[in-house]
């Protein structure tokens, strides 16, 4: 029985979302499937170690495609993007760099630059926004005893800081100052990339994580109101901002790894 089991593993090896139907009496799902190799429990499948991709047929193209639309999209983009690259006109050294959020906010950095009051008043809206996810960041860990979202930050925070200083990109030319804005005053800052955004994504995280839905929606909201006044008063391009969603996603992600690495298995 056990030597049928074993020759049965090496002669076909499944990919590992895959189940069996209880009609196919273990055999792969669909006649294709078994010339192919195509798995269409989950879009995957190898056969004797080498990947089957070649062995497709058109039934096989349009079920990926039917089943599999989120990959396919992005594959079109992939492709759109590769010709859009190599036939774009660089930026010349001599000119400010290009940047698709500043010419969406083109009007609303205009109303800033001629209205010092309403770039104050946002400014110091910002500040007390930047101060909420300070202190429940720093409360998971002081008044609950959950460390991860400060962890958390203090990952992302230094790297920010290395990569900050790594590469420091050029204060934009149209930037928009406030005294009420923080850090408070017109002090220099790291551009790349955004600790405000990033930090709100942290704290966002968390609330979701303890099924706090609606406070993690309206630090969500906040966080967008926060990153189109930051393209406004040009404080951060818009890869800045983008990269600092990444961060704060990533980051939790290492800090939860990070705990639970440190967890010391229970003594039976």
């Amino acid at each position: 029985m056990k030597t049928a089991e074993a020759t049965a593993a090496t002669t076909t090896v499944l990919s590992p979302g895959f189940k069996r139907s209880p009609k196919s009496n273990g055999k792969v799902n669909g006649t294709a499937a078994k010339k192919t190799g195509v798995n269409h429990g989950n879009g995957g499948y190898i056969s004797n170690g080498k990947v089957s991709f070649m062995k497709w047929t058109l039934d096989d193209v349009v079920y990926v495609a039917k089943y599999h639309r989120l990959p396919c999209f992005f594959a079109a983009w992939f492709l759109f993007f590769i010709y859009v690259e190599y036939t774009l006109r660089m930026v010349p050294d001599s000119s400010p760099p290009y940047d698709l959020g500043f010419v969406v906010t083109r009007s609303f950095h205009r109303a800033l630059a001629s209205w010092p009051e309403l770039n104050s008043l946002l400014a110091a809206l910002n500040t007390v926004f930047v101060a909420m996810q300070s202190v429940y960041i720093i409360g998971t860990w002081v008044v609950e005893g959950r460390p991860r979202a400060t962890i958390s930050a203090l990952f992302m925070f230094t790297c920010r800081g290395i990569l900050g200083y790594t590469t420091q990109l050029p204060l934009p030319q149209e930037f928009v100052g406030s005294g009420m804005d923080f850090p408070v005053g017109n002090v220099s800052f790291f551009l790349f990339y955004s600790g405000h955004v990033a930090g709100s994504v942290i704290a966002s995280l968390d609330m979701r994580r303890m099924q706090r839905w609606e406070l993690a929606w309206l630090f969500d909201i906040l966080n967008v109101l926060q990153a189109v006044r930051l393209l406004g008063t040009r404080g951060h391009y818009t890869i800045d901002l983008a990269v600092g969603v990444g961060a704060g996603i990533l980051f939790d992600s290492l800090a939860g790894k990070y705990i639970e690495s440190r967890r010391k298995p229970a003594v039976a």
